[in-house]
């Protein structure tokens, strides 16, 4: 496995999460989760744990058309937890992960919910 760029601050894991995921890179895209992460998608469901994720993404970038960086809202950080979020360029519901500061001071996902969306008519 390669060694991949990791993430220095809680906003670096969108920037990095779209440069891997349009390379088509699973395997980079799921070094950005913990090993027990959990990953709400797709939705109605859960996908747990870094392989199980890079499985998913796997199958999911072999048919996607490529990401647009999406501007991070402001992060809320206490203590080695994070919270970050984005809105979708599409302007539809929202996207907020946890994340954590690892030992080495990097930051991985924990919690991943890329897809908010209302269910009101």
């Amino acid at each position: 496995m390669s060694e991949y760029e990791k993430a220095a601050k809680p906003e670096d894991i969108t920037r990095l999460f779209v440069e891997r995921a349009n390379a088509h890179d699973a395997a980079g895209v799921a070094a950005l989760y913990e090993e027990e992460a959990v990953l709400a998608y797709p939705p109605g469901s859960v996908t747990t744990g870094r392989e199980a994720i890079r499985q998913l993404w796997e199958k999911v970038l072999a048919n996607t058309p490529p990401f647009e960086p999406e501007a991070p809202l402001p992060t809320l950080i206490s203590g080695d937890i994070a919270l970050t979020s984005t809105p979708p360029k599409d302007g539809a519901g929202a996207r907020a992960q946890v994340v954590r500061r690892q030992a080495d001071g990097s930051w991985l996902r924990v919690i991943d919910q890329p897809e908010f969306r209302s269910t009101a008519g």
